[in-house]
Order: C-alpha cells, then sequence, then structure tokens
C-alpha cells in the first residue's frame, strides 16, 4: 500500500513540475531546441541540480505522424554522468538530408534520468523524462514565425452534429499554441489547443459550446515563440 501511494506522489508530481525542470534534479536549458538549416548543429545544455551525481540518457523521436525510421539526426552523448552541480551540453546532428526544405519540420527530444541501483529491497526508483520539440528550420523560409502566429486564419465548422474551431496555418512555420478561446456573444469558450503545422490546418474542440452561433465571433489564441515565451493575438473569425 505505501509503495502504491508513493508511486502516485512521483507521478503526480513529476505531471506538474514544469517543462523546463524535473524533481529528479534534470534541469534542461530550454522547453524547444531550433535547428537552423545553416547551423552545422544544435546544442542545448542539461545540468544536474540534484544532490546525487546521475545518468542521463537522450534520444530523438519521431513526431506521431512519422515513423521512426525517418528520424535523421544524432544526439551525442546519448549517455552522460552529471555530477552535482555539473552541465553537460548535447549536441544534435543532422544528416543533411530527408527532409523537406520547403518548411520545417518536427521531432522529439527525450532526455531521462536513469534510476541509481541502491542497497535496499522494496525500495521504489521512478525515471523521470522531459520531451522537448526539435524544430529543423530550412534557410529561406518566406516570412517569420510570428508572423506564422499572427496570421493564422480561424473558422467554426460542424463535425458530426458537433462545433469545433477550424484553424489554417498558410505558412512554412509550425505554429504551437498555448491558448486558444472562441469569444461568442461575450462569452469565453475554451478550445483544446494544438500545434498547427506547416501548410495545415487542425480542428479543435470547444468545450460547452452553444449549439447555435449566431452571433459575432472572435478568436484569441496565445502561440509559443522560439524562446518558449507566450505570445498573444486575437482576429475576427470567418463565418
Amino acid at each position: 500500500m505505501k509503495s502504491t501511494l508513493v508511486l502516485r506522489w512521483c507521478l503526480f508530481m513529476a505531471l506538474a513540475a514544469p517543462s523546463s525542470f524535473s524533481i529528479a534534479g534534470v534541469q534542461v536549458g530550454g522547453t524547444r531546441v531550433i535547428y537552423p538549416a545553416t547551423d552545422r548543429e544544435a546544442t542545448i545544455q542539461v545540468r544536474n541540480e540534484g544532490a546525487e551525481d546521475i545518468m542521463i540518457q537522450s534520444w530523438i523521436e519521431a513526431a506521431s505522424n512519422q515513423a521512426e525510421s525517418d528520424v535523421p539526426f544524432a544526439i551525442t552523448p546519448s549517455l552522460a554522468r552529471l555530477s552535482h552541480k555539473k552541465q553537460q551540453a548535447l549536441r544534435i546532428f543532422y544528416q543533411g538530408k530527408g527532409l523537406p526544405e520547403d518548411r520545417e519540420s518536427v521531432f522529439w527530444l527525450s532526455v531521462q534520468e536513469i534510476p541509481q541501483l541502491t542497497g535496499t529491497d522494496n525500495n521504489l526508483q521512478v525515471a523521470f523524462r522531459q520531451r522537448l520539440k526539435l524544430f529543423y528550420r530550412p534557410a529561406k523560409l518566406p516570412g517569420t514565425p510570428d508572423e506564422a502566429a499572427k496570421n493564422l486564419s480561424w473558422k467554426l465548422v460542424s463535425n458530426s452534429g458537433e462545433t469545433m474551431l477550424l484553424a489554417n496555418n498558410s505558412s512554412a512555420f509550425n505554429v504551437s499554441l498555448g491558448v486558444a478561446k472562441v469569444i461568442i456573444g461575450g462569452r469565453e469558450y475554451l478550445a483544446e489547443a494544438e500545434m498547427v503545422g506547416p501548410k495545415s490546418s487542425a480542428k479543435m474542440k470547444i468545450k460547452n459550446p452553444p449549439k447555435n452561433v449566431r452571433e459575432s465571433t472572435e478568436v484569441r489564441w496565445e502561440s509559443v515563440n522560439d524562446f518558449g515565451a507566450l505570445v498573444k493575438y486575437q482576429s475576427v473569425i470567418q463565418r
């Protein structure tokens, strides 16, 4: 019973921790990695803020719509030991081919602390993992990421009788949404914000929307910029 309670507490604390910090002691220096095609590599710092020496393992995963064999990146060191208050630079390399040159591509960078062996029995060990988005950005893309977020176009659409919010992204950049909400008749209705890929669209569920939308409608959204900060925008929804 005690082990179950401890496990639940650890999982709760792991989920409650900010994306740039793990209570296990591993601190990652950012919430995302931008890899410009003009650079030979991308780097991110990992620091041990815990009281004990630790081992970390790092790897890159494909996005949900990609096969793992489509990951054209290598990371070094993939396995490293970090002493107390020491840091390690993780270096990411692109193999030079395989990704579109007319739009951004997105992957996941995972950094995981490896549980250390102890000399006692019945000791619960939890592996803490942090996942960050890795964006590969080709050279000479038209526009900027900020312009892409600002210029999203929006519509209300019906999907199996359910009113949903449709975001269209005509740019070459990924737009990560932290918040999206619809204003109908002066009332706010929260939508399930998600990332909108380049030259594509995304449908988002609206929480408890009115059945008939006849009044003027606005949308307000917050996008995550290259530095992990939220930037606010608003627009009239197309009818």
